[in-house]
């Protein structure tokens, strides 16, 4: 007789109630995926177990790796590191997170650690591409990027940027006013022959901006996006005596199929047609400015697959740029804008939204070869090229660290002889013969016949339950059986909800908005053999507040069960997961959906102490008041609303105890919105204080102190070596 059929007794019509927790084999049609694949299950589970298993050596490499205690370790020079300057990924979350009393800063997560030493190599990697393209295939002039501040316009990102690539020529492209505005100060420190690409639609205010900055002698480019946009530069130039640099982006036929090439091709958003083009070359030439038209730039889509869909759409720019060269333009320049995919999944693949099949070089070459040929084959001078990198320039130097607090429950349901026998007395006609039918295909071992009629009988037991003539412990007991049943079978659902103290919606919006793909994996504990699968959910009120899909096209993620009493008011260890290349876009799309505001952020470099970090800035992430104001909310009002409020309805409790709380309720006002520990609660907190009733009174001049608590820290925390 089989494992299933021995759970049942025939003679006994409640029979299911003596199954237990040891499963029998399941069939081969209804298998389901372990928490690893089969070549990485063994006896003994090893970090590199891990590392193929989260594919970290497809997708992190050079930067990222497992090291030999199981977590995460940044290479902060990529394959240039040595051992020793390997930085513990989790040494540094443990220094940022730990309590100012145990030598940590006392920051709340979620947690963005940014890595400016792994900038700077991106930066320098780039450079290198290039240059030894243009040596090697004999190119007659230079590269010199810009880097497009949208991706991620951190102060402390763009500084660096700008200051790491001054010595070639490193230059900064802006797309609003408040980008220029940025980009034009932060290049008063850069390289003087640094290009300021000014991009974006433009009203008169814009141009303006960008004129001045021809004034104060930054390198500054005006790219027509729109035909009328000429008529302004023209009008305001003349204005203020200053002779503008122009561009033009082209729209190129050749598109970008996937997601990312939305903005390509004839009908793109951005750019001018060739009639267009045509038209601002005849004008310029009329008001005796034709010199002005010194860059063409074009745009294919972020993410650029391939090296030749790359070359094609560089070889039709190039084209366009010699003819221009042939109208009389002076131009210098071939911007080929952005594309320069990243390999989020690490799978090398053409054929993905979140892949590349080329390195860096591969990249570079492929430029630098396409602009080449066509100037060649016409006699033009080769042009300065410049590339708007940013997704490939600022993606890995940012990780995103958050905690999961707890996890759904799955433990194996119980249900006594008695109970099943009192809800099977309750049961209607109809669904007392699916129960016995259910015995039946039991005992015969028929596993499809036995889902069948589980789920008929449970349908049917809802049913009554909406009608009112089946109670809630009724309902409970089938749930009990129906699981039972699924899991004697061995066709329960073993995904488990990981519930993550984060906003998707605040820290990862790309994922909720188009479905981007990032890498996610466990920053520790990975000599350890994942014991099961889940999905994150976040602490959002929203049903899309999940994160379902991951890269290797996986539904659900290998993950540790998580240690002790885990959670906010648990005492079990802290389970961290981080977030890899989301350094780009992330940080500037995020919103305040809920309230959740942005992460805290550490800034840390490589150096020679015993943990071979240091933080060198830290900030505490937006607070309640911080995201209420946002929405236009006074903090400092709403305050002394709900202050007067306590004095009117609770002078019964002593004002001591009044008091306390209103300190409690000012706090509240100055902590992060995410989950905090049970033992930092505010209002809570001061009941352990010796007097006063347990309680501890902030006067009003502490409580102003309070609020610029942070401003004070930051400038503590500006050096902080670990």
């Amino acid at each position: 007789m089989s494992a299933l059929a021995c759970c049942v007794d025939a003679a006994q019509p409640y029979a299911f109630s003596g199954w237990d927790s040891v499963l029998p084999a399941s069939p081969p049609s209804h298998t389901t995926s372990s928490a690893a694949p089969a070549s990485a299950v063994q006896a003994a589970w090893s970090p590199a177990h891990s590392a193929l298993l989260y594919r970290v050596d497809g997708w992190g490499a050079p930067y990222f790796t497992v090291n030999s205690n199981g977590n995460v370790s940044v290479r902060p020079y990529g394959v240039n590191t040595l051992a020793h300057q390997e930085i513990d990924l989790l040494k540094v979350v443990k220094k940022a997170s730990d309590a100012k009393t145990l030598g940590g800063l006392g920051l709340q997560l979620p947690l963005i650690v940014r890595f400016p030493d792994v900038l700077k190599h991106r930066l320098e990697s780039l450079q290198s591409a290039f240059d030894y393209a243009i040596e090697s295939q004999g190119y007659e002039a230079h590269y010199q990027g810009v880097y497009p501040v949208k991706c991620n316009q951190n102060k402390f990102v763009v500084e660096d940027i700008v200051k790491f690539g001054s010595g070639f020529r490193f230059g900064l492209e802006a797309g609003s006013k408040p980008e220029l505005l940025l980009a034009m100060s932060c290049l008063c420190n850069g390289s003087p022959e640094a290009l300021l690409v000014c991009n974006g639609f433009k009203d008169a205010e814009y141009i303006s901006l960008a004129l001045v900055a021809r004034k104060l002698h930054l390198n500054t480019v005006i790219v027509l996006e729109q035909e009328e946009e000429l008529d302004t530069v023209i009008e305001i130039s003349k204005k203020l005596g200053v002779r503008p640099i122009i561009g033009a982006r082209a729209k190129l036929r050749t598109k970008h199929s996937g997601h990312f090439g939305s903005t390509s091709g004839e009908k793109g958003k951005f750019g001018l047609t060739t009639m267009q083009i045509l038209r601002v070359v005849k004008k310029l030439h009329d008001y005796g400015m034709l010199d002005c038209l010194q860059l063409l730039h074009f745009h294919i889509g972020s993410q650029i697959p391939s090296t030749s869909l790359l070359a094609d759409g560089v070889g039709e720019a190039a084209q366009i740029y010699c003819e221009l060269v042939r109208l009389g333009a002076c131009m210098k320049v071939i911007d080929i804008g952005g594309g320069l995919g990243i390999d989020y999944d690490g799978s090398k693949s053409e054929d993905s939204d979140i892949s590349v099949g080329y390195s860096l070089q591969g990249y570079a070459s492929a430029v630098v070869q396409a602009v080449q040929l066509v100037c060649d084959r016409k006699g033009v001078k080769h042009p300065v090229i410049c590339s708007e990198s940013g997704r490939a320039i600022v993606s890995h130097h940012s990780i995103l660290v958050f905690e999961a607090v707890s996890t759904s429950s799955h433990d194996a349901p119980q249900i006594s002889s008695h109970g099943l026998q009192y809800f099977v007395e309750r049961l209607t006609d109809d669904a007392l013969a699916d129960y016995r039918n259910l015995s039946t295909a039991a005992i015969r071992n028929e596993y499809e016949t036995c889902l069948l009629y589980a789920e008929q009988l449970k349908q049917r037991c809802v049913e009554q339950f909406k009608e009112g003539s089946l109670g809630m412990e009724q309902l409970a007991a089938v749930d009990a059986l129906c699981e039972l049943v699924s899991n004697a079978i061995g066709v329960s659902d073993s995904v488990h909800t990981y519930h993550v103290n984060l906003s998707v919606f605040t820290s990862i919006p790309d994922f909720w908005g188009i479905g981007q793909l990032f890498p996610i994996i466990p920053i520790h504990r990975l000599d350890e053999r994942p014991a099961v699968r889940g999905i994150l959910s976040d602490l959002t009120c929203d049903s899309d507040g999940k994160i379902d899909k991951f890269v290797g096209g996986e539904s659900s993620l290998p993950l540790h069960e998580l240690e002790g009493n885990r959670g906010v008011n648990g005492d079990g260890g802290a389970y961290y997961l981080g977030m890899f290349l989301g350094g780009a876009y992330e940080e500037a799309i995020g919103g305040v959906h809920n309230l959740f505001g942005g992460p805290s952020v550490v800034r840390v470099s490589q150096s020679d102490g015993p943990h071979s970090f240091a933080v060198t800035h830290a900030v505490l992430g937006p607070t309640c008041g911080d995201v209420l104001r946002v929405m236009q909310h006074e903090p400092e009002l709403m305050f002394e609303t709900l202050k007067h409020r306590m004095a009117e309805f609770s002078s019964s409790d002593g004002s001591s105890s009044s008091m306390a709380l209103i300190n409690g309720l000012a706090c509240s006002f100055n902590n992060m919105p995410y989950l905090a520990a049970a033992s930092s609660c505010s209002l809570t907190a001061a009941a352990a204080a010796a007097g006063n009733n347990g309680y501890y009174y902030c006067s009003d001049e502490d409580y102003a102190a309070a609020a610029d608590t942070v401003t004070a820290e930051d400038e503590q925390w500006s050096y902080c070596v670990a």
